[in-house]
């Protein structure tokens, strides 16, 4: 007997908790269940002939929103190569409107619908035991019986601590991000997430999370997320981990944490800011500031607050934050939400992800969405197409923001010139405006750039859009300034051609990596390196201002230098290189 758990992640890089929590709560059934992941970049013929070749008994497939298409679609193949292999479906995309979606798949033996752990278990046991009559004494299914769909009792939420650790080989899973949760349930009930629907929060006790913390420390896993759907919404909690994390730091291990910043304690802003710089990163919910959207939603959020509790955890300048906006809510219009853009904007998250609302099943949000005039595509993942407040032009003008914000902000590939670029603009939202309309007018959306062809297309568009009459002094300054931000992130192997001939200054580029004491003075920790592998390892440019100050000011700023850029000590939040200026006249 061999049971299949299977799962179709996003990214191949990330890893599906649900499934090998599943495994492990059956144990006992170990030998007989097989874990299989693939993800929706896979072809599915090639899906497909590899759960053929391994001869299931039984197919059990994770279902998200990202994933639920392609796994339908697979199923009706399945069942042409494996007519006689039982197809179940478990998951949230499938949890909730059970019997009708059971009714439009009729490949599908059944669904375990709510928490999964226990209902898998038995449903093992029934498959491996073979007992007649046993199927309907499971709870939290939804199965066919002859011509009927019949639906049993819903299963209790599990004390937590039942729930065993599912990574008993840590290194089956190098390379990949793992996922971790210490709670269940969520204290808010924000309409547009399925986690409101559980009333209370069910909490994993400490001394097993310091435990199995431990193990991703011991090993030295390069990311860990929680999944925890807000983390720090009980204090002694988040700060019995975040202090067990900050006194047992290995240097390597990143953990990620979704909260609610508005709630975030002084002791806890505290601790944070004294973390070792990338052992933690936090990821905020904002979706609004609009006070009526709000409240429509039924969210508790104080921006006021939230704003001066990021503020404070960027003092520390050790933690990457990620700020989150919904497009799409209610009583949300287009100026509306460029409000909330830019207020958020101007808190200068390393992330800003603008999402568009998904109207998933089961969230109240599903059920009033006709009332709240919210029109939404009708397949996975659901996303809004209009509604009473944002027209669909609006929507996909506000893709193309989105997309720009993805490229221009999100990448931080172009810190500096986006930054002198907002002097130009009344908002940042529009700046992401008119480089979203370039970027349509020219035909530029649907194509692969290059990384340098960005950079390119930046300086097109400010020589075009921005400058309001050509200026040669100007150009040449964005230029510097894309070449900074180009050089932050690598050491290049062949030069844009908007950048200054580097033969110009190559020589004196020469003499100052020959006066090594000069250089190791500059560069402390290269004592080993000889002036030729420190040139490597580094890169020299000049500047004919001081491009921070010039960003900062949107004016041409301060005297020429040569920077020197260390790629051997880059900042952990953003990747980008150590820069040293050294005046002109003492270099």
């Amino acid at each position: 007997m061999k049971i299949l758990l299977t799962a179709v992640n996003a990214k191949y890089i990330h890893s599906n908790l649900a499934v090998y929590d599943l495994k492990a709560f059956a144990k006992e059934y170990a030998e007989q269940i097989e874990v299989a992941e693939y993800t929706i970049n896979n072809q599915m013929d090639d899906i497909l002939s590899d759960i053929f070749k391994r001869k299931p008994n039984v197919i059990c497939f994770s279902c998200y929103i990202w994933n639920i298409e392609m796994v339908k679609a697979l199923s009706v193949e399945l069942k042409k190569v494996l007519p006689e292999t039982p197809i179940w479906y478990g998951g949230p995309e499938v949890s909730y409107e059970m019997e009708k979606q059971l009714m439009e798949m009729p490949y599908a033996e059944g669904i375990m619908y709510g928490e999964g752990e226990e209902t898998f278990k038995e449903l093992v046991e029934y498959y491996i035991k073979s007992e007649p009559d046993v199927l309907n004494q499971i709870k939290g299914i939804v199965f066919r019986k002859q011509s009927e769909i019949l639906v049993t009792e819903a299963r209790k939420g599990l004390n937590m601590d039942d729930v065993p650790f599912p990574y008993d080989d840590i290194k089956a899973f190098s390379n990949k991000i793992l996922y971790y949760e210490t709670s269940r349930g969520c204290p808010y009930s924000c309409s547009y997430c399925l986690s409101s629907i559980e009333k209370g929060v069910r909490f994993r006790s400490l001394d097993k999370v310091k435990r199995e913390l431990m193990i991703f420390l011991e090993h030295k896993v390069p990311q860990v997320k929680f999944i925890d759907r807000t983390f720090n919404c009980n204090h002694q909690h988040a700060m019995e981990i975040w202090s067990f994390l900050h006194q047992h730091d290995n240097g390597i291990t990143n953990f990620h944490f979704e909260i609610s910043a508005d709630i975030l304690r002084e002791d806890e802003i505290t601790l944070l800011n004294q973390m070792r710089p990338g052992l933690v990163q936090l990821e905020i919910g904002v979706q609004s500031t609009n006070l009526e959207t709000i409240k429509a939603i039924n969210r508790k959020m104080d921006f006021n607050i939230l704003s001066n509790r990021v503020n404070q955890v960027n003092q520390g300048k050790n933690i990457h934050q990620h700020l989150d906006l919904i497009a799409g809510l209610p009583n949300e219009d287009l100026n509306s939400f460029k409000n909330s853009f830019n207020q958020v904007y101007g808190l200068k998250p390393n992330q800003l992800q603008l999402g568009f609302l998904k109207v998933l099943k089961g969230a109240p949000i599903y059920y009033d969405a006709l009332d709240n005039h919210i029109v939404y595509k009708s397949s996975a993942p659901y996303e809004v197409l209009y509604t009473k407040w944002l027209s669909y032009e609006e929507v996909l003008q506000l893709k193309q923001v989105e997309d720009m914000v993805e490229v221009y902000y999100n990448s931080g590939q172009f810190e500096m010139a986006i930054a002198y670029l907002e002097h130009f603009f009344d908002t940042p939202f529009a700046l992401y405006e008119a480089l979203g309309s370039y970027y349509e007018d020219n035909h530029l959306f649907g194509l692969n750039h290059s990384r340098i062809a960005r950079y390119e297309l930046l300086r097109i568009f400010f020589e075009k859009q921005v400058m309001k009459v050509w200026d040669e002094k100007q150009s040449e300054l964005f230029a510097e300034i894309l070449v900074y931000d180009l050089y932050l992130r690598e050491n290049l192997k062949s030069r844009p051609v908007f950048a200054r001939d580097y033969g110009i200054y190559k020589e004196q580029y020469r003499v100052f990596y020959e006066d090594e004491e000069r250089v190791r003075e500059l560069l402390p920790g290269y004592a080993d390196y000889s002036s030729k592998r420190m040139s490597r390892v580094t890169h020299m440019e000049y500047f004919s201002v001081d491009i921070r100050e010039t960003v900062r000011t949107g004016n041409p700023s301060g005297e020429a230098n040569f920077t020197i850029f260390d790629y051997e000590q880059r900042c952990i939040l953003d990747n980008q290189a150590k820069t040293i200026a050294i005046p002109v006249e003492l270099r």
